[in-house]
């Protein structure tokens, strides 16, 4: 499966009758998937098919998604208050005796407030419903397209995670092979300590402290912190070439890293060891940065 990052943008654009639509998507890094949507009055109804389609394409991001419709060919129609006519007729007839009985013109009608109004002419429900299946075809494009987008971006992302966990594992091993690390040469430099501190100090007993330095040399020990990087970056080598929503999983297993690296400098006795340490944080920091771009 490939790896998507959860940032992009995407446009599409489409016309059904007289309207033509513009989706606009932006994404961008978030703990789920959350959707700000921006409709036109009157197309609320979208809503719920909206927010299915996005779902169905996309699993992290915060995605902020606007469609613009616009009318290129503008209708206008009189609708007449047929109620109100009635009305108005009705009172000619009461006052017939009192006021002059020629017809009623057109531009008199008119000019009564409420009995005409002036209108952009409305779709019938069979182009509203085209209309709605084109916006929402639109849509799916969109999501296409974002999704191409998102994929060609986690794609760079895959080859810089995989240069940082190949740096985690060329370190991890500096620290392995490294003469100093070994519990022999830990009891050593504690034993070579301790003789200088009993050589005015004729009261301590050397069988006590030589049983604290084994338990120091024992504590000192890198190798499960060695064996649990080690597993680390099998774990991530594998979650990249599976691909897919890994983003949370790889965060966690940075977390992990950084924890190994801590513990690796503060058991440290020498100074390679502690620069490998050092250069172990700052990879590990780099690899948890690209990590939080990554679906």
């Amino acid at each position: 499966m490939t790896l998507q990052s959860m940032t992009g943008f995407a446009r599409a654009e489409g016309a059904s009758g007289r309207s033509r639509f513009v989706w606009e998507l932006r994404s961008v890094n978030g703990k789920g998937l959350d959707l700000r949507l921006r409709l036109p009055p009157g197309l609320e109804r979208l809503e719920p098919d909206v927010r299915k389609l996005t779902a169905e394409a996309l699993a992290r991001g915060n995605i902020q998604a606007t469609l613009s419709v616009s009318v290129d060919d503008t209708r206008m129609e009189a609708v007449v208050n047929r109620d109100a006519l009635t009305a108005v007729l009705a009172l000619r007839n009461e006052l017939k005796d009192v006021i002059d009985p020629a017809p009623l013109r057109l531009d008199t009608l008119i000019s009564i407030r409420g009995l005409v109004d002036i209108r952009e002419q409305e779709d019938g429900e069979d182009a509203l419903l085209a209309r709605d299946a084109a916006i929402l075809s639109g849509l799916s494009k969109a999501l296409a397209n974002l999704r191409e987008m998102r994929e060609r971006e986690g794609a760079a992302l895959r080859s810089v995670l995989a240069a940082h966990v190949a740096r985690i594992a060329e370190l991890t091993h500096l620290v392995e092979a490294d003469p100093a690390r070994t519990p022999d040469e830990i009891a050593r430099k504690l034993t070579q300590q301790v003789d200088q501190l009993l050589q005015d100090k004729a009261g301590l007993d050397r069988d006590r402290l030589y049983a604290e330095v084994a338990l120091l040399a024992t504590k000192a020990d890198l190798r499960e912190e060695i064996d649990r990087l080690k597993a680390h970056v099998a774990a991530v080598g594998e979650l990249l070439q599976n691909g897919g929503p890994i983003g949370r999983k790889l965060d966690f297993l940075a977390q992990e890293f950084n924890r190994e690296s801590n513990t690796i400098c503060s058991k440290s006795n020498s100074a390679a060891v502690t620069a490998a340490g050092i250069e172990l944080k700052v990879v590990i920091d780099q690899f948890r940065e690209q990590v939080q771009n990554l679906e």
